[in-house]
C-alpha cells in the first residue's frame, strides 16, 4: 500500500493508451465515493440508455464518464435536481429520443451506470462533454478542459 502512495498523488494526471484510444483523466477520478444510494431501477434504465445513445463506441471509461457527467449536473446548482430533469433538459443531449436511446441498453452500458452510480467519476466533476471532432460550438470549447477519453472531450 505505501509503494501506492508514493506512485499516485493528488494533482497526478494519468495517461491510459488502450489501443488506438488515449485516455486521459486525473488520478483523484479514479477514488470510489457513493453518489447516492437513493437511486430508483428507472433511474438507472434511463441512464444507461443515455449511455447507449451518447457513448454505444466509447472505450469503457468513457461510458462511465458520460453518466457521471449526468450525476454531475444533478449535484450542481446550474442544473436541474434529478437524472430525469437532467437528461430530458431540452439541447442538452442530442441522442435524447433517437432510436438507441429508446432501446433496452446493452448490459456494459447498464453497468457503466452503476459504476457511476457507485460513485465511479473518471471526469474529476465534469459538466460538459462533446465530441471533439465534431462539435465546433466556442462556448463548449471555452470551458475549463479535464481532458479526453475516447472520442468525447470533458469540461467543467
Amino acid at each position: 500500500m505505501n509503494i501506492l502512495k508514493k506512485l499516485f498523488y493528488v494533482g497526478l494526471v494519468l495517461l491510459l493508451i488502450a489501443g488506438p484510444t488515449l485516455l486521459m483523466f486525473p488520478a483523484k477520478a479514479l477514488a470510489y465515493s457513493p453518489w447516492d444510494t437513493n437511486y430508483t431501477y428507472d433511474e438507472l434504465m434511463l441512464l444507461a440508455r443515455l449511455v447507449y445513445a451518447e457513448a454505444a463506441g466509447e472505450p469503457y471509461v468513457g461510458k462511465v464518464a458520460v453518466a457521471a457527467v449526468v450525476l454531475n449536473r444533478v449535484k450542481s446548482p446550474l442544473f436541474p435536481d434529478t437524472i430525469y430533469d437532467v437528461i430530458y433538459e431540452p439541447w442538452q443531449f442530442s441522442s435524447v429520443g433517437n432510436w438507441m436511446f429508446n432501446s433496452y441498453p446493452p448490459e456494459e452500458c447498464i453497468q457503466a451506470a452503476l459504476d457511476a452510480l457507485a460513485g465511479w467519476d473518471p471526469t474529476g466533476g465534469a459538466l460538459y462533454y462533446f465530441n471533439y471532432h465534431t462539435v465546433w460550438n466556442e462556448w463548449l470549447w471555452s470551458k475549463p478542459a479535464m481532458g479526453a477519453i475516447g472520442n468525447h472531450w470533458f469540461a467543467y
